[in-house]
């Protein structure tokens, strides 16, 4: 059965972001903030204890170091330096599933550095660098340098297709800053399509081809716990 993933733990200090408690019922895979873009030690323990709680699986979800952009703002930085950001975030994540006794079960780059390293092979080889020391999948959009990159390397690669945000007629990814609220019928209803016939619609409404293993819902998306609820029901009325 196609995956049901979400960013999660994005909140930081005495500010929360998302609800994650709400959203946890109805996922099999969360990717949890690990301190560059959001989150912070208290957080990312407290998002692991109930991933733990719900059963749901656990990847990181490290990000460029912006912190205050919420890591969707594009940075220069080389692939080293990518490698090593994402050794260190995800070594963060990894001390408290160990304490939890669960394993890293895959890893995910966020926001900015999830759509450069779509387009921009050293940034994705970056990003497999520090993935291949960890052995575990990453997740990515199909048909870009995030599949062929991982695939190359070795590395078992997860598709996404995301219903919180729009698709040019090219097929990219629109990241947004913010996230508009979506009418979770009509999100399940192009999950669904998206299963059966492999199609999803661009922004203009032009049909788009889409292969995916897994569907994602942005926790910061207003409405999100309704929004996964109701693609969670799709997926399950599917078989």
């Amino acid at each position: 059965m196609i995956a049901i993933d979400c960013d999660m733990g994005e909140g930081y200090s005495l500010y929360s972001c998302g609800d994650d408690a709400g959203i946890m019922p109805y996922i099999s895979l969360a990717n949890v903030a690990c301190g560059f873009h959001a989150a912070d030690p208290v957080i990312m323990r407290r998002t692991v204890a109930l991933a733990k709680q719900h059963g749901v699986k656990v990847g990181a979800h490290p990000s460029f170091p912006d912190l205050q952009g919420f890591g969707r703002r594009e940075m220069k930085m080389d692939r080293a330096e990518i490698a090593a950001c994402v050794l260190y975030q995800v070594g963060a994540l990894k001390a408290f599933l160990d304490a939890e006794g669960m394993p890293l079960n895959h890893i995910k780059p966020h926001g900015a550095l999830y759509g450069v390293a779509a387009r921009d092979p050293d940034v994705a080889e970056g990003i497999a660098d520090a993935a291949v020391v960890y052995g575990v999948p990453l997740l990515g959009m199909a048909g870009t340098e995030h599949e062929r990159v991982y695939r190359r390397r070795g590395l078992d690669f997860v598709s996404e297709y995301y219903v919180d945000l729009d698709y040019s007629d090219e097929g990219r990814l629109i990241i947004t800053r913010q996230h508009d609220a979506r009418d979770p019928a009509e999100a399940a209803r192009r999950t669904v399509r998206m299963i059966r016939e492999g199609l999803v619609p661009s922004i203009s409404g032009r049909d788009l081809p889409m292969r995916a293993d897994a569907v994602c819902v942005h926790s910061d998306t207003p409405g999100a716990a309704a929004l996964a609820e109701a693609v969670h029901r799709a997926v399950l009325a599917l078989g």
